[in-house]
């Protein structure tokens, strides 16, 4: 059974003047921007039009297999991914902007180790809105494969380039920042602090593309986006797209104070750069430093077991200091008695009570 075809893209490639991919029949080639004579330097074609009016390009097609091979050639709208690569709708899928201006031939056929230059043409229409509108250009062949399943599916695989075209007009850079999401990772390690993520989204409002780039603040701890070494995080007017930033070093502090501040990029064709106002959007959060307080907990505790040991010391102290002064002022009465009964002993004979020798 043969199912409707699926579509295998082929990564678009960026900055560099070519890209490659192979079929399941090792068929090898690149589609690159060219001028009459071959491939050019360009990675990207760049335009900017006003409504109604057309250019003229070219494009190069490298057929890299031993081979005579007919490419089909396309062009549709073309959309950042959500990891900000760029790409074409695939060829089930209907365009409705920028990848219907362009007219180029159905297919090319390209000797073994060849390169055929194709002429095409970009038309704005005259009601078309200013702004940035992009679009991609694919050579594709098409291949038999098997689903899981055992079923027999069509395969495109596709390579080409990105046609991005401004058409003239008022060029306002605007976005919006939504969706605003903090959550906090505890360290246990109460001398170590935790981390936080933040989530949001940012949506292009205006009619420029925008690098998005920015810093996540939270607390003691800050994070740049996009990382080092991440792809350019770049929208089209009307795209959106979500992030999520990681935050080291953030210490808990019950209420702990956040910002997203945002500092989008955007230029002209000629790369100088277009003013876009920075945004900041409040992304605090609760963070209860329970290591922390477990830790002052047991501090308490030692410390009131401390105080009591000495209390009930001080208290066993003043028992036997009293018990001794007892003890020492019964010892004083019992002494005097003693010495009182004596004395009353010595003076118990009144005058004329005298041995009776001494009365005869």
């Amino acid at each position: 059974m043969t199912v409707a075809l699926a579509a295998v893209v082929a990564p678009f490639i960026v900055g560099v003047p070519a890209a490659s991919a192979a079929s399941a029949d090792d068929i090898t080639w690149s589609v690159t921007p060219a001028d009459e004579s071959g491939a050019d330097d360009r990675g990207v074609i760049q335009q900017e039009l006003d409504p109604g009016a057309s250019r003229a390009d070219f494009l190069a097609v490298r057929n890299l297999s031993r081979t005579e091979v007919t490419f089909a050639l396309s062009a549709a709208d073309g959309y950042y991914t959500d990891n900000g690569r760029f790409n074409m709708l695939p060829s089930d899928k209907e365009s409705v902007d920028a990848g219907l201006w362009i007219d180029l031939p159905d297919s090319v056929t390209v000797g073994p180790n060849g390169t055929v230059v194709v002429p095409f043409t970009t038309t704005v229409p005259e009601g078309a809105l200013p702004g940035d509108h992009a679009a991609g250009i694919a050579a594709s062949v098409s291949s038999t494969g098997t689903d899981a399943g055992g079923s027999e599916v069509g395969v495109e695989s596709r390579v080409g380039f990105r046609v991005m075209t401004r058409v003239t007009g008022d060029i306002v850079p605007s976005y919006s920042v939504s969706g605003v999401e903090s959550r906090y990772d505890l360290s246990w390690n109460p001398f170590r602090p935790g981390s936080a993520n933040t989530s949001f989204t940012v949506e292009n409002t205006g009619n420029a593309s925008l690098l998005v780039t920015g810093t996540t603040t939270i607390g003691t701890g800050a994070a740049v986006f996009p990382i080092d070494g991440a792809p350019r995080q770049e929208l089209l007017p009307g795209e959106s797209r979500s992030f999520t930033v990681a935050v080291a070093d953030v210490w808990p502090t019950f209420f702990v104070p956040g910002s997203i501040d945002l500092t989008p990029t955007a230029s002209d064709l000629g790369g100088d750069a277009v003013d876009v106002a920075p945004q900041s959007a409040d992304a605090s959060l609760w963070a209860l430093p329970v290591p922390q307080l477990l830790v002052l907990l047991g501090v308490l505790l030692v410390v009131a077991a401390l105080f009591w040991r000495r209390r009930r010391f001080t208290a066993a102290l003043d028992r036997a200091r009293e018990e001794g002064r007892l003890a020492a002022s019964d010892s004083a009465a019992a002494s005097d008695a003693e010495l009182s009964s004596a004395a009353t002993q010595g003076r118990a004979d009144p005058a004329g009570t005298a041995p009776a020798e001494e009365r005869r």
